[in-house]
């Protein structure tokens, strides 16, 4: 069972990932023509990036896992120096009013990316210690919510809405499965509502997102464009699809049609059936990882399991819905699919520690 359990994370991923190099290039051709003069300019850049992906995926394969339980602190304390630093003019780099990412020649990273496993290890590393007092507030609640609640903060100021609220789920989740008292964590959503709320109505381009979501042809060529054209390019593709490589909204009608709406682009030239492959696949990820949270061989391997399955997963989730127009826009990328260089390298860091898990776990 347990080289089932690893063959198939290997296979889902692969193919997941195979899927993902040909809808890049299908889904930027014509774009990087016509900007850098060159069709395989994103191809070979995710290229690029799927390789380290892989090899940083092979390392921490062979690396103890237990070895991050080890350097919890630091890592989270190295995450939010990143985060800090990121937002310093000159060292950060901006891009569309957002300061996310550093520039180090042609290679980019972002921060926030690592921050997410950073914050994930450090948790599952408290539950996993602290599990006799994890139900009392100062000792169990407050030190893991203090960590997040930095991290939050300075992924905010990027600004970065979507991955604070989808990062503070995962969070959430994993002290909810660790039994922290319910008080202490409804308390603290219905007090976090209010300043989500302040955090959508000061910035007006959050305000029309959310506008948008509920009514995109209230303003069809400003905020209302993408939902529109995406689900234009989902209900052009019918059953079987116009065929790969023949999509038209990839012709500069769907913006960020190779990142954050390459499941329009799949839906258009694949199909509904395409779109539900690409669903089952996912499925069938998640299933393969909860069967490895379920056999982990010990409680700090149980909750790393469990974050790094709840993060894939959710990211999956939003990208479709907001693809479908079931969710309001946010940019996170479809795991192994979307062209981006960090989230793909620490997705796929995600699976070799999955499998490196995996191979310790017990197993009947």
């Amino acid at each position: 069972m347990i080289r089932n359990i690893r063959v198939n994370l290997f296979t889902v991923t692969a193919v997941l990932i195979c899927v993902g190099i040909i809808m890049i290039y299908s889904a930027s051709g014509i774009y990087a023509w016509e900007k850098y003069k060159d069709g395989f300019f994103f191809l070979k850049r995710h290229l690029s990036f799927l390789l380290f992906g892989i090899l940083l995926a092979f390392w921490v394969m062979c690396v103890d896992y237990r070895k991050f339980r080890d350097y919890a602190k630091p890592i989270l304390i190295v995450s939010v120096v990143l985060l800090f630093l990121v937002l310093i003019p000159g060292l950060g780099r901006e891009v569309a009013g957002a300061r996310r990412w550093f520039r180090f020649k042609f290679i980019s990273f972002q921060p926030s990316e690592f921050a997410i496993l950073a914050i994930i290890i450090y948790v599952s590393d408290f539950i996993s210690r602290k599990s006799e007092v994890i139900r009392g507030f100062w000792q169990g609640f407050v030190p893991p919510v203090s960590a997040l609640g930095i991290t939050v903060l300075l992924i905010l100021m990027q600004p970065d809405l979507g991955t604070s609220v989808a990062l503070s789920a995962v969070v959430f989740i994993m002290l909810f499965i660790a039994r922290v008292r319910m008080v202490y964590l409804f308390s603290l959503i219905l007090t976090s509502i209010p300043a989500l709320s302040f955090l959508i109505l000061i910035a007006p381009y959050r305000r029309a997102r959310i506008l948008a979501f509920l009514n995109p042809w209230l303003d069809p060529h400003g905020s209302g464009f993408q939902i529109i054209q995406s689900q234009i390019a989902l209900g052009s593709g019918g059953i079987f699809g116009v065929g790969l490589g023949h999509s038209k909204q990839k012709l500069f009608y769907l913006p960020a049609a190779h990142t954050d709406f390459i499941f329009s682009i799949i839906g258009e030239e694949m199909g509904l059936l395409g779109t539900l492959g690409i669903i089952i696949l996912f499925i069938i990820f998640i299933q393969q990882g909860l069967k490895v949270v379920k056999h982990a061989p010990d409680k700090f391997a149980y909750f790393l399991a469990l974050g790094l399955v709840l993060t894939i997963s959710l990211k999956a989730i939003i990208n479709i819905g907001v693809s479908c127009g079931i969710l309001p826009t946010k940019g996170l990328p479809l795991p192994f699919i979307s062209y981006g260089g960090s989230s793909l390298i620490f997705d796929m860091v995600s699976v070799g520690i999955l499998v490196n898990i995996a191979r310790t776990g017990e197993y009947p």
